[in-house]
């Protein structure tokens, strides 16, 4: 199958090293100090790997939407998952997508002192400077108008989205974006999912942060429907000239 059509990869405007790896199902956008393809591409057959592994001994991982507790010897990667849907009250696949990105992310911090891994919207940074990620929110108006600057440095951190409206992942709601800033990728990953399933018209958004909020662990949020859009905690919101 091929991979999908990323269009809003065109918006990213980086100092860093930017470099592809595609493996698979996971399609990542990394940048970096310098480019090391090489030990990114190492830390994804290992995370997918132990993934691909662990989902043979228990099957009902992938397909349920509970927490679900670890099997003995799970690999690292699996108890992140699980760790970030038990506190986002999802199931641990909707943790994947950050949790790999996370993995690939602190790998290559070995070899470069600013990391930006992107998996399909998920993503994990530790930078020194301020960073202004662009908002891809499908047929909203919104899209590609608004920008969300991250003002944490020298800390790793996860910058998440999830749809209702655009891509295959799973979603109750009907949020074009459900945008989470947390202090890993994988329980960003986790609380968006968690975010859009509550918003399925412009009046969800308020309770929807609100109760997304308590979790512990989480910075920012932001949701979008249509032209409506509500932010809390630390999403600093900025606008882009496209032009």
């Amino acid at each position: 199958m091929a991979h999908e059509d990323r269009t809003y990869r065109r918006w990213i405007e980086s100092d860093l090293r930017a470099f592809e790896v595609r493996i698979g199902e996971s399609d990542l956008l990394i940048s970096s100090e310098r480019p090391v393809p090489e030990l990114a591409e190492r830390a994804v057959r290992l995370a997918r790997g132990d993934l691909k592994a662990y989902l043979a001994r228990d099957p009902g991982f992938e397909t349920t939407l509970r927490p679900r507790y670890a099997l003995a010897g799970a690999p690292a990667i699996v108890l992140r998952m699980i760790e970030a849907a038990r506190a986002c009250d999802v199931g641990p696949m909707a943790a994947v997508a950050g949790a790999v990105a996370q993995v690939v992310g602190e790998a290559l911090l070995a070899e470069s002192r600013q990391v930006i891994v992107e998996n399909g919207g998920d993503i994990f940074l530790y930078t020194a400077r301020p960073r202004t990620a662009a908002i891809y929110a499908g047929a909203s108006p919104l899209s590609g108008t608004l920008g969300i600057k991250v003002g944490r440095l020298n800390q790793p951190l996860g910058l998440c989205t999830s749809s209702g409206t655009v891509g295959p992942s799973l979603s109750f709601g009907k949020a074009d974006a459900a945008i989470v800033l947390a202090q890993s990728a994988a329980l960003a990953d986790a609380a968006a999912t968690a975010l859009g399933n509550r918003v399925t018209t412009a009046a969800d958004i308020e309770p929807a942060l609100e109760a997304v909020s308590q979790i512990s662990g989480i910075y920012g949020l932001a949701a979008i429907i249509g032209e409506s859009l509500g932010a809390w905690g630390e999403m600093e919101l900025v606008r882009l000239d496209r032009a």
